[in-house]
């Protein structure tokens, strides 16, 4: 394989602009990715999917005190964030780092909330609204569906 050294600074620079951690592209059967934090994000967030799953049969473990079922809200809740697509939800910019909100945090509008990857691309998901954000139904690394409600603004 050839390596496109200038394909490969362009896409860093992107990473940088957009605040993203991760960046891939693929032209034929060339695939080049970019990534920030040394290890790609499925990968090492998949442990934590498994570790959520097992939260709740495990009383020693302390459960995330602000998730709630998603049945608890619905899509049309004036302060639902619910998720524009299909993918994996990010509660964290990279692995190991801080969440970007938690239940109780002020949000303002348009701060980001959490990141949804779908088919290799990072999409920020923004608050739609300024307020406390009351309930966080999502878990990192948890794959969500079109509708889904995230989070709720009050």
């Amino acid at each position: 394989m050839k390596i496109d050294k200038k394909a490969i600074k362009q896409l860093a620079e992107l990473l940088d602009e957009t605040g993203l951690s991760e960046i891939e592209v693929a032209e034929g059967d060339q695939v080049i990715r970019v990534n920030k934090g040394g290890a790609a994000l499925p990968a090492a967030s998949a442990p934590v999917a498994q570790a959520s799953a097992v939260m709740p049969s495990d009383p020693t473990v302390p459960q995330a005190a602000s998730t709630q079922s998603p049945d608890t809200v619905t899509g049309d809740h004036p302060g639902a964030v619910t998720s524009p697509m299909v993918g994996t939800a990010y509660t964290a910019p990279e692995p190991g780092a801080s969440n970007f909100v938690s239940k109780g945090d002020n949000v303002s509008e348009g701060d980001t909330l959490l990141i949804i990857e779908a088919m290799k691309v990072m999409n920020p998901i923004k608050a739609h609204k300024s307020g406390a954000v009351s309930q966080v139904l999502v878990e990192n690394g948890q794959p969500v569906e079109f509708g889904d409600v995230l989070f709720v603004i009050e």
